[in-house]
C-alpha cells in the first residue's frame, strides 16, 4: 500500500512540475515579447525583460525537476 501511495505522490508531483514549468516558460516568453515591444517603442524595458528571464529560467528548472522525478 505504501509503494502505491508513494507512486501516486510522485506522479502528482511530476504532473504539477511539468505543467507548471510549461506555464512558466509560456508566460516568460509572453513577457519577453512585451519587453521587446517596449524597447522598440523607447519605453522602459529592463525590469520587464528581467522578469521574463526569471520566468523562463524558473520554467526550465521546473521541467528539469519533472524529468528527475520521472526517472525515480
Amino acid at each position: 500500500m505504501e509503494k502505491q501511495k508513494n507512486t501516486f505522490r510522485n506522479s502528482l508531483r511530476w504532473w504539477v512540475y511539468s505543467v507548471g514549468g510549461l506555464i512558466l516558460i509560456g508566460a516568460g516568453l509572453s513577457v519577453l515579447g512585451e519587453a521587446i515591444i517596449a524597447k522598440s517603442n523607447g519605453e522602459a524595458w529592463f525590469l520587464v525583460g528581467t522578469l521574463a528571464l526569471i520566468l523562463v529560467n524558473s520554467g526550465i528548472c521546473f521541467i528539469a525537476g519533472a524529468v528527475i522525478l520521472r526517472l525515480k
